[in-house]
């Protein structure tokens, strides 16, 4: 039962029994008994009144919670001629205000937070209590390359990826740097949030390949130099001397001589080999600025076939060539290019035994060339474009250096992966970012 119903009960009760208490005591007189029933009306009427002034209150405090419950905290009460009832509605007013005043900034908060995470540099994967995946950000997405609606929803162990499995074995606080395919470096770090009582993980991607190329190439830079300047300066005066030695023809008069003179000979040509070792790695420290200008990735792609199409025919290769029918156009330092081209047609050459296919394919904006050769080991991915790091017996570990630093200097972005469906390697060019 509601307290105004008990109270209307009391009231009622009460003066029902006044009205029979005044029948039987002032029946005999009517005048009294008059009176009495006036009495008993008038304080009806009265009580009637302190009934409506006491539930007005209440009422007003009903309406104010049930706009609480909606969450709609722009209900506000004007003040009437009650002093109580001022005092109650300037509390509700003013604790309303409060309310709006929150809810206005932790929503302008949530709003900032989510442009934050959506457009932060570092992929951010969000958890529920129950570690499904609830929020991942635009660049997370692109790092993993999969999908919104197969991330969202689901625990990292249904997902089957090389960074989702690296987070897997964290611990939270913990973090690894994992290299994906040679080119790409990422920092992974798990953490956790406290969120009403309860813990919450997430998940950052840090992608650190500009970091760690930038730094790398400082020191490599450092050493090529050093390297280059204790070679130039040996090779020169030694050569100098060696020569001076051969134009000394009463030295190579007598038959016993002639082993001397050829191992000389040797000597000067090993020395101009070491020569070009050095000056090979000293243009790669050296190399220049891109000139950019309009190139066509058609003309581009027949040059390279063209130029490469006798040594591919030595192994048996066949070139295999399909471009779109409208021209494409990228902006480059075409000599760069070139030369980029040829070292990844070179390494597909070398990578089939005998008899293979090499095909260059243009479509959306990327420049695919693939082999179909033995493919990457697992084992050499991570250190591929890494300088001085080669495969073969005499490799000097430059060629995809250089393929790194033009195409990096450009901005384009590249990848080198093993298609399994299509039992081939890919090199991939992304012209889309800088067209």
């Amino acid at each position: 039962m509601k307290l105004r119903t008990k109270y209307l009960f009391f009231v009622a009760l009460l003066h029902l029994v006044a009205l029979v208490l005044s029948f039987y005591v002032f029946q005999e007189n009517k005048l009294y008994f008059i009176v009495s029933e006036i009495f008993i009306f008038i304080s009806a009427a009265i009580a009637w009144s302190f009934y409506k002034e006491l539930i007005a209150p209440l009422r007003r405090l009903m309406q104010g919670i049930e706009a609480i419950k909606d969450r709609d905290f722009n209900v506000k009460f004007l003040t009437t001629g009650s002093p109580e009832m001022g005092q109650l509605i300037n509390v509700y007013n003013t604790m309303i205000d409060e309310l709006r005043k929150e809810r206005t900034q932790q929503e302008q908060q949530h709003f900032f937070l989510e442009k934050l995470i959506a457009t932060s540099p570092t992929g951010i994967i969000i958890l529920d209590y129950d570690n499904h995946i609830q929020l991942v950000n635009y660049k997370a997405l692109t790092i993993i390359k999969l999908p919104e609606n197969k991330l969202i929803g689901r625990t990292m162990n249904d997902i089957n990826h090389p960074i989702i499995n690296q987070v897997k074995t964290l611990e939270s606080g913990e973090s690894v740097t994992i290299n994906l395919t040679g080119i790409n470096m990422y920092k992974v770090q798990k953490a956790q949030f406290i969120d009403r009582g309860f813990a919450r993980s997430f998940i950052m991607i840090e992608e650190l390949t500009e970091e760690i190329v930038s730094a790398e190439k400082k020191v490599y830079s450092k050493v090529i130099r050093m390297m280059a300047h204790e070679v130039n300066n040996s090779i020169g005066p030694v050569n100098s001397i060696l020569h001076s030695a051969l134009n000394m023809q009463q030295l190579w008069q007598q038959p016993s001589t002639a082993m001397l003179k050829e191992a000389l000979c040797t000597a000067i040509m090993r020395n101009e080999n070491l020569n070009v070792f050095t000056r090979n790695f000293a243009n790669l420290v050296k190399l220049p600025e891109p000139i950019k200008k309009p190139i066509s990735v058609h003309q581009l792609v027949h040059a390279i076939a063209h130029l490469m199409e006798i040594r591919a025919a030595e192994k048996n290769i066949r070139f295999q060539i399909h471009l779109p029918e409208q021209d494409f156009i990228i902006y480059a330092d075409e000599a760069q290019m070139e030369q980029v081209l040829v070292n990844i047609v070179k390494n597909a050459i070398e990578a089939i035994d005998e008899g293979g296919i090499i095909t260059f394919i243009v479509k959306d904006n990327k420049l695919i060339i693939a082999d179909t050769g033995q493919g990457i080991d697992a084992n050499h991915q991570q250190y591929i474009f890494s300088p001085f790091f080669s495969t073969k017996k005499d490799g000097q570990g430059i060629g995809l250096t250089l393929v790194r630093e033009v195409l990096t200097n450009h901005g384009f972005h590249f990848t080198l992966e093993r298609n399994v469906a299509a039992l081939q390697t890919e090199f991939i060019i992304d012209f889309s970012r800088h067209n």
